[in-house]
């Protein structure tokens, strides 16, 4: 999902913050808040009631029925309360910074698909590939996707049969998508692309979130729609649809059409506003299937009975469920088949656990997550919400990786996503993460290129052909996990699909796509026993154990869900 990108992209963090009446009447400024209309209410009436309370709308998606608003009226919040048309005001506030210990591993600051899992192995630098001779059609790069060999997309398996079609578009809700990667623009729809956030330089207590706009590549914190300065996105979207071009890798569906929808910030940040956004934009224009690696901040667990929680924090909570819930339902209704990572912090979703990291971003000067016990009751967004295909991650192994979350009944199906102590002895291997597209001008302003374009780091591997050279980053996550089933989902939608008569290019029923990823996922049973116990020895010399239970039954179980996905199964 995206809470950590495992190796290093910052990732993104969504905020709002319900503010009671008696915070409200503190309000001396102007101040944005973000307010749910009521299930089926009319978007003009709660338009005049934001109005007739003093608010101005800045945003509006009449679709889910969530608006973004700014006032400078202290009791605005009061004023809306009660309204027929009106369901709830959360504080919209973009507020939160990389924690220190994120930035020093290098760990993304929030796609969940990896979250708490660190950029594993840093050591001697990678060569520059030199081509021999490959197989016909086979990638220079191809040897090092083993994650490619696991669910048989290779050109011995599913590219024989199932490239994907041009006219199925896989959308990419992330940090954004480098569409002139050489790896990534032949497939890249820019017409079709869009960002839907702003990055934020600075928090309300002046801490850095993104940083100055004139310090990023693009001297901008309102990118264009080819651009990434995370790398998060980049890969995602690498992953699912890199083309067979004798340069680099290649992806499950490496002839299906990239659409960059940036829901996130480059630091890490996804915000309610342009999740719900990007989510109605996918339905509306005739996205097929979205690849969803991260979790809606600031709470990673959303619980609407929570005691530990204050009774405006429930209220925010709830807010985030019904507003995220109505826009997937949106775009379900559209025929997009929805894809999410499960999550990298190692926990069973379907039983009680413990929670320090929520809320994840100060919504008022000093604020700071604080522990919870949470309950199967409370949703992760969007990897728990309906029609969303939640899916876990394996290793080289095709054990579940260490830091994938899991669950019976929470996992829909699994996916490589790395495991870089699926190693014999549990020592950490780079390369048993996953190998995707990594922006040039990251590279560069990272300091991870000598002078003469070469890497200096062990996570980044170089590929030319003739003069032209791209960058590739060895990265774990159920980030990566994730856009990797949703390939295969594309390719479903490639064999199966008919006309869409209002888009062109293909349609296919979401429910469809489901039932045949899931029919055709190579059934994977618990481990003998099923209570696993992962050890990792790390790189200072410490070693870590923990134990986690699968239970099901080999159609069914916490670890691999319906199976690991099979792109050959699927799309032949």
């Amino acid at each position: 999902m995206k809470r950590t990108m495992v190796i290093g992209a910052a990732a993104v963090l969504a905020l709002t913050t319900v503010v009671t009446p008696a915070q409200a009447q503190r309000v001396s400024q102007e101040t944005e808040y973000v307010v749910l209309y009521k299930e089926g209410a009319d978007a003009a009436q709660a338009k005049q009631a934001i109005q007739a309370a003093g608010g101005t709308v800045v945003k509006e998606n009449t679709a889910v029925g969530l608006a973004t608003i700014s006032t400078t009226n202290a009791d605005f919040v009061s004023a809306v309360q009660g309204n027929a048309t009106i369901d709830g005001v959360a504080h919209n506030r973009t507020i939160g910074n990389v924690p220190p210990e994120a930035r020093s591993t290098g760990a993304a600051r929030k796609a969940i698909a990896n979250r708490a899992v660190e950029k594993e192995g840093r050591g001697a630098p990678a060569a520059a590939t030199k081509h021999g001779k490959p197989k016909p059609k086979a990638e220079p790069l191809s040897e090092l996707q083993w994650d490619m060999k696991q669910i048989n997309a290779t050109v011995d398996g599913s590219y024989k049969h199932n490239q994907g079609d041009p006219g199925v578009l896989v959308g990419i809700l992330d940090t954004g998508v480098d569409g002139s990667h050489p790896d990534i623009a032949p497939n890249f729809n820019r017409a079709l692309s869009r960002n839907f956030t702003v990055d934020v330089p600075a928090d309300a207590d002046g801490a850095e979130v993104d940083g100055p706009c004139a310090d990023e590549p693009d001297q901008s914190c309102n990118d264009p729609a080819d651009v990434d300065e995370n790398d998060h996105g980049t890969h995602v979207a690498s992953s699912i649809a890199s083309p067979i071009n004798q340069l680099g890798t290649s992806g499950v569906a490496p002839k299906v059409s990239i659409v960059n929808l940036r829901a996130g910030q480059d630091s890490g940040y996804f915000f309610l506003q342009p999740s719900v956004d990007a989510l109605t934009y996918a339905g509306d224009v005739g996205v097929d299937v979205v690849n969803m690696s991260y979790y809606i901040d600031p709470w990673l667990f959303n619980c609407t009975d929570n005691p530990a929680d204050s009774p405006a924090d429930r209220i925010e909570q709830g807010i985030i469920i019904k507003a995220a819930q109505r826009a997937l339902d949106y775009a379900h209704r559209k025929g997009v088949t929805l894809v999410a990572a499960a999550g990298n912090g190692a926990t069973d979703y379907t039983k009680t656990l413990t929670d320090a990291s929520s809320p994840d971003f100060a919504s008022v000067p000093g604020e700071a997550a604080y522990e919870r016990t949470i309950s199967p009751n409370c949703i992760s967004m969007p990897s728990e919400g309906n029609h969303v295909i939640s899916v876990s991650s394996t290793g080289i192994s095709k054990r579940k990786s260490y830091f994938s979350d899991y669950g019976n009944g929470y996992v829909d199906v699994a996916s490589p996503g790395g495991d870089a102590y699926d190693t014999p002895g549990n020592t950490r291997d780079i390369t048993k993460a996953t190998l995707a597209a990594y922006p040039k001008a990251l590279a560069e302003a990272r300091g991870e290129l000598n002078a003469d374009g070469t890497p200096n780091v062990e996570y980044l591997v170089r590929d030319c052909k003739g003069d032209v050279c791209a960058y590739y980053q060895f990265i774990q996550g159920t980030s990566m996990a994730s856009p990797r089933a949703a390939g295969v989902a594309a390719l479903i939608v490639s064999k199966y699909g008919q006309r869409d008569r209002h888009h062109g290019g293909k349609t296919l029923n979401p429910a469809v796509v489901g039932t045949v990823l899931a029919a055709t996922a190579s059934k994977t049973s618990c481990p003998t026993p099923p209570a696993h116990t992962y050890t990792r020895h790390l790189p200072t010399g410490a070693t870590v154990t923990a134990t986690h239970l699968c239970e099901g039954n080999t159609l069914r179980n916490g670890f691999y869900g319906h199976g690991i996905v099979d792109a050959l199964r699927a799309g032949r």
